[in-house]
């Protein structure tokens, strides 16, 4: 007996409400273009992805497999908070990559009708549009697991955060892998 299940049921409070925080702005995007014709291009299908990932994630099931374990009630718990704090962790960290695609297809939208004025796609703008769509692919090359990860675990550090018993990358790359259509 650690004593540290506080510690831990707190930190699981903290993940979940920064993962609940994350799936409103996921589920607040926009993801239907004005114009119809608009409906097929890049920014709008990634932000429609994006939407069937946040619900993907938030319906997804928990995983529940806990070892036994030894030494009584109170590392039982520790045990299952563990497990649980893997899976609060897990969502949120695909919840923030989630999040940082969506940002990125909005600003391409943005891009796009600054771009457009108003006008429709036509030969004097579509040079300015494959911009738009390139930094939009860049963008999303650059969101990678390690940053995210490690932005999370500074952000909850300069909170005040207790993060001693935080799983590693690895683990949550594991969880998220071992969820069909997720990751």
């Amino acid at each position: 007996m650690d004593g540290l299940n506080e510690y831990r049921t707190e930190r699981v409070a903290q993940v979940l409400s920064d993962f609940r925080t994350l799936q409103y702005y996921i589920a607040a995007a926009p993801t239907e273009p004005l114009h119809t014709e608009d409906y097929h291009t890049e920014g709008w299908a990634a932000l429609r992805q994006c939407a069937l990932d946040g619900q993907h994630i938030l319906n997804c099931a928990a995983d529940v497999t806990v070892p036994h374990a030894r030494g009584g009630e109170e590392e039982q718990a520790k045990a299952e908070l563990k497990q649980v704090l893997l899976d609060a962790i897990a969502r949120r960290h695909e919840a923030q990559k989630i999040y940082l695609r969506q940002a990125a297809a909005q600003r391409w939208v943005e891009y796009r009708e600054q771009v457009l004025q108003g006008q429709r796609p036509n030969s004097s703008n579509r040079r300015q549009l494959r911009a738009c769509d390139d930094q939009l692919r860049r963008e999303l090359s650059q969101i990678a697991d390690e940053t995210i990860y490690q932005e999370l675990q500074t952000s909850d550090i300069a909170m005040g955060r207790w993060t001693a018993e935080d799983p590693s990358l690895r683990a949550v790359q594991r969880w998220i892998r071992a969820r069909p259509q997720m990751g």
